[in-house]
């Protein structure tokens, strides 16, 4: 049922809706529902995260304890961060929680842990293919991943992967054969 929409004399039964009493008090009544429908939509806070302004998104921030919530990022990555920190508090520490920041930020990417390239116990890197990571950008990500990761990792390094596709022709020639020196016996 759409309250904005409502009509309280069609909610009657039919005898009540001949009533003249009814219907004058059903007559006054719309517009005061349509009125509270309208402001029961603004209490509805989580599923319109994507409509507040920034001082609310702060506001939320710290009422949903979202450690890692930068003040100075892009109001969608804002609100991406509000929207995934009840998953982020869940798996805090886990390689999925840091998968979850790197998708915030660099919208793609993911985690490779020590044993999986060689590297030293306890170090991860962050590999991501999305080639309009800054410095900045990477920056702000460093911090939020801190609250993220668990104490014990670190970070070693991010790369951004690029793959592109490109005509490449080669060539060879082997050449084989054997020196003879001819020379006069006299």
């Amino acid at each position: 049922m759409d309250l904005s929409n409502v009509d309280l004399l069609s909610l009657q039964s039919p005898y009540m809706q001949k009533d003249p009493t009814t219907i004058a008090l059903c007559k006054a009544l719309n517009p005061q529902l349509q009125q509270l429908a309208a402001e029961t939509k603004l209490c509805l806070i989580y599923p319109r995260i994507g409509e507040l302004d920034e001082p609310i998104l702060d506001e939320l921030a710290w009422q949903f304890h979202v450690d890692w919530y930068d003040a100075t990022a892009d109001i969608t990555v804002k609100r991406q961060l509000i929207k995934t920190a009840i998953i982020v508090h869940m798996y805090r520490g886990t390689p999925y929680a840091v998968e979850q920041v790197i998708q915030m930020y660099f919208g793609d990417g993911y985690v490779e842990e020590w044993f999986d390239y060689g590297g030293q116990p306890g170090m991860f890197k962050v590999v991501t293919s999305n080639p309009t990571v800054t410095a900045e950008l990477a920056n702000q990500f460093i911090k939020v991943l801190n609250s993220a990761k668990r104490k014990s990792a670190h970070l070693e390094e991010i790369l951004i992967a690029l793959d592109g596709e490109f005509d490449m022709y080669l060539a060879g020639v082997v050449h084989t054969g054997d020196y003879i020196q001819l020379g006069q016996v006299v």
